[in-house]
């Protein structure tokens, strides 16, 4: 069946392509939110076409009020989730061609949202499609959600867990290969003070974090996991507000390690100055051996040949807040650093190695 299912999307990749431009080619950057449009009018029209196109390739769909959507083949409660998300960031400077053209040249596509993560996602649309054509059967129905909130809050999954049950396993493809068993945690801590004691926070601020080691060796907390690697500081920010001056810091902190413990140290040393956390989410972590991980690691190596050891990330996906899934792709060894840059880039032929791959994942996955 494996092979009857690589040459299926082998037959549809001239289709498969044509669709992800199509969806490519809309402009879904967050914007001011309107009637029907919580995320913006962009970001409402492409969720509806990217709906349209699932209709047409003969699956049921449904819009949630515009903050998220999903295609669904098979029936049933228990479901395999596959959760990806439309809206892209903003375009920025540097791009050799409109970033909203899906300009083609040479093998590569270029467009904001072709790898984070419109192409991606609409790759494991098309890599279902190619099941349903060849009607196999399934435990369980597969679902393709798509998202619209990814880059800027994930309100669109908080509203989607109100109103759907999770899925029992599945995989967010806005990450990398092999499959990623575990995610670090996430915290976002202020520090901030009247501005009467300026001065001394700047002092504080310099110390700690403008002037350190990223590794947050100045605070005690250089924490070293064998498994995620070390304690990360990042994002640094400053503003001003209600008269208070307010530092902003993202730590990236491996398993072992906790927000209370983060925020613990830096009241210790921070002479009273007010310390918060503003957003957390906790380290995510499976069993390399699971049969969820196994068999998406094996669905890698079949079409790859490459090594499918899982790994960890120190990134951030919907895998931090849509339960029982793991990120798995879409970016291959030694691509990094795409996504958010001007001239973003996929090429063409992985974008068939990803539906490939993903077409083993939900045969494997919908029948475990």
């Amino acid at each position: 069946m494996e092979k009857k299912i690589i040459r299926q999307i082998e037959k549809n990749s001239s289709e498969m392509i044509e669709g992800i431009k199509k969806i490519v080619k809309m402009p879904s950057v967050e914007t001011k939110a309107e009637e029907n449009a919580p995320f913006g009018k962009d970001i409402a029209l492409t969720l509806d076409e990217t709906l349209k196109l699932a209709e047409s390739l003969g699956f049921e769909t449904k819009n949630l009020d515009n903050y998220i959507g999903w295609a669904q083949y098979g029936e049933g409660e228990d479901y395999i989730g596959i959760i990806g998300h439309l809206d892209v960031v903003p375009v920025g400077e540097g791009w050799k061609h409109d970033p909203f053209s899906a300009h083609e040249e040479e093998g590569y596509i270029y467009a904001r949202g072709i790898l984070d993560n419109k192409g991606p996602i609409l790759s494991c649309l098309y890599a279902l499609y190619a099941i349903k054509q060849l009607n196999v059967e399934l435990k369980r129905p597969v679902r393709i959600i798509f998202g619209c909130d990814e880059e800027t809050g994930f309100e669109d999954l908080k509203y989607y867990l109100e109103k759907e049950k999770p899925p029992v396993m599945g995989w967010t493809p806005d990450c990398k290969y092999p499959v990623v068993y575990a995610e670090r945690g996430r915290a976002v801590v202020e520090i901030s003070t009247e501005e009467k004691n300026i001065a001394e926070f700047f002092a504080f601020v310099n110390t700690y974090f403008m002037n350190a080691k990223p590794n947050a060796e100045s605070l005690g907390l250089d924490y070293k996991s064998e498994e995620f690697g070390v304690n990360e500081m990042r994002n640094y920010k400053l503003r001003y507000e209600d008269g208070k001056v307010i530092f902003s810091v993202t730590f990236s902190y491996p398993v072992g390690l906790t927000v209370e413990k983060i925020i613990s140290t830096i009241e210790e040393k921070s002479n009273g100055m007010e310390v918060k956390c503003v957003s957390h989410y906790t380290p995510v972590r499976f069993e390399k051996d699971s049969d969820m991980v196994r068999s998406l690691q094996n669905a890698y190596e079949l079409v790859t040949g490459l090594d499918g050891t899982p790994v960890t990330t120190t990134g951030g996906t919907y895998a931090k807040l849509m339960p029982n899934i793991v990120p798995f792709g879409p970016s291959f060894p030694g691509q990094k650093g795409i996504g958010h840059l001007p001239n973003e880039w996929m090429k063409v032929e992985d974008i068939i190695s990803n539906a490939k791959i993903y077409g083993l994942g939900i045969y494997y996955l919908a029948n475990i």
